[in-house]
């Protein structure tokens, strides 16, 4: 029993050792509270700076987003560029640009470094188009290539055909320096690495209190405590009311995720690529062949409160074989479901409360580089080495809006979809 539930990265971990939960008082450095991959980050870079650090997590390392999510690992936000450029201007929106294109370096230096073995990493990432723009995709290269130095393609639609065997598709931009992977194990990779380093991590030890205006700091749970100079508050989706403020700027947003049987045959008569896909609806549909293409990994849909995963399972089967017929019939070995973190302005929440308390949350939609990224802006301003994380401070701990803010996120949802069909059976029409 892993204590993940029944996720496919769950069934598939190759470390599913457990750690003691805290019944003791200990001192440290810092303190971190949740031990997903911005916690994890920002711990590692820690002690490898040499600070004693504690990671103290409700659950299991990674069982949160950190371990569901789809294993996407590219550059960006879960809003778009053109969008921060109007919020914060041109110059800091391309310096956070820079930072997402760095976050997804520090997960591959990770890999790299720390020589995981276990974690095949599968280069290239296709968006696509559900309708005929190929301009856009143009202007879009154009504007990377020179802002930044990111080297994207267009995909014409015959090529695009050619792996995604679907009439749904036309154009597509395609990111070669783009990958996915394993998260839980790199979740847990990233445990171990701190662990070696001296790091201390407890399971099972939900924070109870805190008291935060001392220069010590104390953080409790039912049997223990850690005393610390800082305190990094990284709960993510599952964040509860310890600090109030930072509760009520977060919406938990729940998303969906499938896995086909085994069917290797069905599978390559839809999709003939290994590279990860997401097509560019607002309220779109991401999926990648796992396991040598022998299954397919499926999620989509999200709520703003959790559904039984099977239900919406049954849903995301339906859209998934009305991009490709040649599905029907495959059916769906497990389903599960996880809560991301989402701000009202859909940046990440990164940033310092008050002296030696600091915040790092909200990475819905783009976490796996926007987690690492925010961890290490996070250890470096602790370690005095920079004050990057500032950078993030236009957008804030904005009010979620309560229960208004949850329903209308919800129909907002409701909202894009409808706007994306109606852009796709008007691009239908016109071809």
């Amino acid at each position: 029993m892993t204590g993940y539930g029944d996720t496919y990265y769950a069934r598939t971990l190759t470390d599913a050792s457990q750690r003691p939960s805290l019944e003791e008082s200990v001192a440290a450095d810092v303190v971190i509270v949740g031990g997903g991959l911005a916690g994890l980050t920002a711990a590692l870079d820690l002690a490898r700076s040499g600070r004693s650090v504690v990671i103290l997590e409700a659950e299991r390392v990674g069982w949160g987003a950190s371990g569901r999510n789809g294993g996407f690992v590219g550059p960006g936000y879960a809003t778009g560029h053109a969008d921060i450029t109007r919020m914060v201007g041109s110059e800091k929106a391309q310096a956070l640009h820079r930072l997402s294109i760095e976050g997804a370096r520090i997960v591959e230096e990770n890999i790299d470094s720390l020589a995981i073995g276990d974690n095949k990493r599968v280069y290239g990432k296709m968006s696509v188009l559900r309708y005929h723009d190929p301009d856009s995709l143009e202007r879009h290269c154009e504007m990377m290539q020179k802002e930044f130095g990111y080297h994207l393609e267009v995909m014409p639609t015959d090529a695009v055909r050619a792996v995604l065997q679907s009439p749904k598709y036309y154009q597509a931009l395609y990111d070669p320096a783009s990958f996915h992977f394993h998260p839980l194990n790199y979740a847990r990779s990233l445990a171990k690495a701190i662990e070696a380093l001296g790091g201390r991590i407890f399971e099972q030890s939900r924070v109870t209190g805190c008291d935060l205006d001392r220069a010590e700091k104390t953080v409790r749970t039912s049997r223990g405590e850690v005393r610390a100079r800082d305190v990094v508050l990284a709960g993510g989706g599952y964040t509860d009311d310890l600090i109030p403020r930072l509760r009520r700027s977060i919406l938990p947003i729940a998303t969906y995720v499938l896995m086909t049987e085994t069917a290797p045959e069905k599978l390559a008569e839809a999709v003939r690529t290994p590279m990860a896909i997401s097509d560019n609806r607002r309220a779109g549909d991401y999926y990648r062949l796992v396991d040598d293409g022998r299954r397919l990994l499926w999620g989509g849909r999200i709520t703003t409160r959790t559904t039984e995963p099977r239900r919406l399972a049954e849903l995301m089967r339906k859209t998934m074989v009305s991009t490709y017929p040649q599905l029907e019939g495959v059916r769906v070995e497990t389903a599960w479901s996880g809560l991301m973190a989402y701000a009202r302005h859909l940046m990440p929440l990164i940033g310092q409360f008050q002296p030696g308390v600091w915040y790092v949350l909200g990475f819905g939609g783009r976490g796996l580089n926007t987690t690492a990224i925010g961890g290490r802006v996070i250890a470096e301003g602790i370690l005095g080495q920079s004050d990057r994380y500032r950078l993030y401070e236009p957008f804030g701990l904005v009010w979620n809006g309560g229960p208004f803010g949850v329903a209308a996120a919800q129909l907002t949802y409701w909202t894009y979809q409808a706007m994306d069909l109606a852009k796709e059976r008007q691009a239908t029409r016109v071809a």
